[in-house]
């Protein structure tokens, strides 16, 4: 056990109401406030952005993202990078 994490989903969980970065199959990113999530891993995020070439190109507000789109979710300290 790591920082109270024992299963993937207890990250997820500990990062509710933070910043995470979200990279998915398409190549886009997003950075934004993760504010729900399920077993499927579809996520909701607050404030969501796209990110691209470390730039903000888009700003979508409240955003869905379908859990098989999605490659990897990091948390906030590597979406401030």
């Amino acid at each position: 056990m790591v920082n109270g994490i024992e299963r993937p989903l207890d990250l997820l969980n500990s990062a509710k109401g933070k910043e995470i970065l979200v990279q998915l199959k398409s190549g886009k990113q997003f950075v934004g406030t993760l504010l729900a999530f399920d077993i499927h891993i579809n996520v909701v995020l607050d404030n969501a952005k796209e990110i691209e070439g470390g730039e903000q190109t888009k700003s979508y507000g409240l955003t869905f993202l379908r859990g098989d789109t999605i490659v990897f979710i990091s948390p906030s300290s590597a979406a401030k990078a």
